[in-house]
């Protein structure tokens, strides 16, 4: 078991990926650097291999895939992932690892929108996006996660070999945010610096295409997580427009003792009917979340278990 493993995704980075992990080294001179390569078309994975890392292979494309393969493949204590476009400089990087192995992070998060993102970044759809989801979340799951999208993190074991990675693509990181926040895990926030990449490196975020697959992953999972918040909201709509359609119907009645619009008043009774039906079925999915949340903290427990056991054996074999 590596102490510390350096996870570096890559698709066509041979521009850049050199100087990634020179910065790593000079940081993270005993870490274990592993380059996993996603069917780049250019030199990448020669580079990485010539500078002395572990390069390994993913075939399905997007980088959910690789991140997925990399937490099954890799036992560390801890894990430190940074994208290999040059864009994080590497000097908060003891901190983040420290805060991992020191101070019972379960994820730490590298925080670019405190520091120099806005000013570094020249998409300004990217900036937008990085707020709304930021914002998003914070706000459906009542947390303070300084920085959503970014790709630059550090992991303890458990929370690497606990996370069911669903994702494809770069909704990835949104992912794991959500994964940390709703399983009360301590994830910690570690300002760090950004730079735009540099001239005639493209970045692989489809600004709108992937902002929608991000905006479709946060709603999906806060149905999935907090699914009487979700259903519950659907209820109140559906409700409120039952009434709204209703309120005609009652004041002409009261006026004239006769109901003159009988498909209205139908369609307000089945709206408010789905309404209650949305409301129970928030009520009978929130039980069964609460049950899965029991059920991840006992494999936690279990996985806690078996870390303990990797690490005494690990101990006796060095004596």
């Amino acid at each position: 078991m590596d102490k510390i493993a350096v996870l570096i995704p890559c698709y066509n980075e041979a521009q850049t990926i050199g100087k990634v992990i020179a910065d790593v080294k000079e940081n993270l001179p005993e870490a274990t650097i592993y380059v996993y390569d996603n069917n780049s078309t250019d030199d990448t994975a020669a580079i990485a291999k010539k500078a002395g890392t572990v390069v390994r292979h993913e075939y399905k494309q997007g980088k959910g895939n690789v991140i997925r393969r990399m937490f099954r493949e890799i036992d560390a204590k801890c894990y430190l992932m940074i994208d290999g476009d040059d864009t994080y400089p590497l000097n908060c990087a003891r901190e983040m690892v420290d805060r991992v192995l020191y101070h019972n992070a379960d994820m730490v998060v590298g925080d670019r929108l405190s520091s120099t993102y806005f000013t570094e970044n020249k998409r300004p759809f990217h900036n937008f996006g990085n707020s709304l989801v930021r914002g998003s979340i914070n706000y459906l799951f009542h947390s303070d996660i300084k920085d959503i999208m970014t790709g630059y993190r550090a992991f303890n074991y458990l929370f690497v070999k606990s996370f069911p990675v669903l994702s494809k693509g770069f909704e990835i990181e949104t992912e794991m945010t959500i994964h940390a926040v709703h399983n009360n895990m301590q994830v910690d926030n570690v300002i760090v610096d950004y730079r735009d990449r540099p001239a005639g490196s493209e970045s692989k975020l489809n600004t709108y295409s992937d902002g929608i697959r991000v905006l479709r992953m946060i709603a999906r999972l806060f149905k999935n997580y907090k699914p009487l918040a979700f259903f519950g909201l659907i209820a109140l709509v559906l409700m409120a427009l039952a009434a709204g359609f209703f309120m005609p119907v009652l004041f002409e009645f009261l006026h004239t003792h006769q109901v003159l619009k009988f498909p209205t008043l139908f369609v307000c009774g089945f709206t408010a009917l789905a309404a209650i039906q949305s409301l129970f079925a928030g009520l009978i999915l929130s039980n069964t979340s609460e049950n899965d949340r029991r059920d991840f903290e006992m494999r936690l427990n279990t996985l806690e278990h078996e870390y303990r056991m990797l690490l005494h054996a690990e101990s006796e074999d060095m004596i």
